[in-house]
């Protein structure tokens, strides 16, 4: 089922400054906290009072902007709900709220979903991230450059102590995720992450997982949507009290990777309405003597057709060994153009969506036709030329004759099969209004220095 979004806005630096009241930290009452930071916690009356103060006397001290950290207790059935309680009334800038079914996931949709702060976060109430990395983390929100933000263990710069076995576990996850997922953030299990509030009223309603898998779900769809993610090495020193359950945990997290590739797979979510509008890209702008979106059209053209390239050739090597090379070439160019037109008009002419998908097809094979004409005229006149040529020299001539091909199928592409399509806009989509954006403090010159 398909979730009515409208298109993210443009990035923007959020107009935030000192609006705390006189005399006071920001994040009261008076001020609307830039900074939303999360602590979800489960039957931690412990670990918790002394994680709340030392993260509020860290952001007193170093966050130029109002702030908020939020408890969020995961039906604790000790005494959480209490020191939670307590927090809130001894520190301003603390409250807490008590969920009455467990689930981290569940709890971080909860807060952020309600949250009125630009900029929102979470870490684990261990602390085993150093919070230095905290700043960081969220500048490049506050500044407008990215999306989401995540601190990473696995940089080369991170240093990190723990043991093996977890060690194992976390680089054995991440490569199952590059490799299923096609991801390309470094550590989705980092307790460290961070996101602007208004990408996260789009992006929250299209992740199902209400656990430990929630983070990387929701990691997963913002890169498969384009947005930005921004990464931060960060010091970070194992809890060796984590009450964590790694086998259930990571039971979990398989069957959550199998949920989301199979979505991703057959087209069940809408990632096309997550979309920054045309023009946020650079890529986008107007360069004097070149249309409008044919600079990244043409990149991502010739990244289609180099891999079409070398999946014909290789088809044409595998069918050359049974059969003669004309057919080995029909066959081989066929499955490609298929291959090359559903990449082409998903990648770069950014069309979506079952609707006319077939037409495109039938009229990518008559591009098709054009090019096997070219490219067996090219071999017809080799064999005239040559009766017996050599394997290397048809592969020679093929190539030559496929970048003429290649030129050709992007002037009939643009122009005849994806007529006026561009990167970005989805064709058929009916736009709908945007919600009120985040409300902040009015600007002023300077922030507020640390106390």
């Amino acid at each position: 089922m398909r979730t009515t979004l409208g298109n993210l806005p443009a990035r923007q630096h959020l107009p935030v400054a000192d609006a705390a009241p006189a005399g006071g930290r920001g994040g009261g009452a008076a001020s609307t906290p830039v900074l939303d930071v999360v602590i979800p916690v489960h039957n931690e009356q412990d670990d918790l009072g002394p994680c709340v103060r030392r993260l509020h006397a860290h952001l007193s001290g170093t966050f130029p902007y109002p702030f908020r950290i939020t408890v969020a207790d995961n039906a604790s059935t000790d005494l959480t709900s209490a020191v939670a309680a307590r927090l809130a009334d001894e520190l301003t800038e603390v409250r807490s709220c008590r969920l009455e079914q467990k689930g981290r996931g569940r709890a971080l949709r909860t807060v952020w979903t309600a949250s009125d702060a630009p900029v929102l976060a979470y870490m684990d109430v261990d602390l085993s991230t150093d919070l230095n990395a905290l700043l960081p983390l969220v500048a490049p929100l506050i500044s407008g450059h990215s999306d989401l933000a995540i601190g990473t263990r696995l940089a080369r710069s991170s240093r990190v102590v723990r043991g093996a076995k977890r060690e194992f576990i976390s680089r054995a996850y991440n490569l199952i995720l590059r490799g299923s997922l096609a991801a390309r953030f470094s550590d989705a299990q980092c307790g460290f992450k961070a996101i602007r509030g208004d990408v996260a009223q789009r992006l929250l309603p299209m992740v199902e997982d209400t656990g430990w898998f929630f983070d990387t779900e929701m990691l997963v769809l913002a890169e498969r949507a384009g947005l930005r993610i921004h990464e931060v090495p960060v010091d970070w020193v194992d809890d060796p009290d984590s009450s964590v359950d790694i086998v259930r945990t990571a039971t979990d997290d398989l069957r959550g990777v199998w949920r989301v590739g199979r979505a991703l797979a057959t087209g069940q979510l809408a990632l096309d309405r997550l979309r920054r509008p045309f023009g946020d890209d650079p890529r986008d702008r107007e360069l004097p003597g070149v249309p409008a979106g044919l600079a990244r059209q043409l990149v991502g053209f010739c990244v289609v057709g180099a891999l079409s390239t070398l999946v014909y050739l290789a088809l044409f090597s595998l069918f050359r060994l049974g059969t003669g090379s004309q057919a080995a070439n029909a066959l081989a160019l066929l499955l490609s153009a298929l291959g090359n037109t559903a990449a082409n008009r998903r990648l770069t002419f950014g069309v979506r969506g079952r609707d006319r998908a077939v037409r495109h097809q039938a009229q990518g094979l008559v591009v098709f036709a054009i090019g096997l004409a070219l490219t067996s005229g090219s071999l017809a006149a080799l064999h005239t030329a040559t009766p017996t040529p050599s394997h290397g020299s048809e592969l020679a001539v093929l190539v030559a004759a496929n970048l003429a091909a290649t030129v050709l199928r992007f002037l009939l592409f643009r122009a005849w099969v994806f007529p006026g399509a561009a990167p970005g806009p989805v064709p058929g989509h009916v736009p709908v209004p945007e919600p009120d954006p985040v409300r902040v403090p009015d600007s002023v010159d300077t922030p507020r220095s640390p106390r």
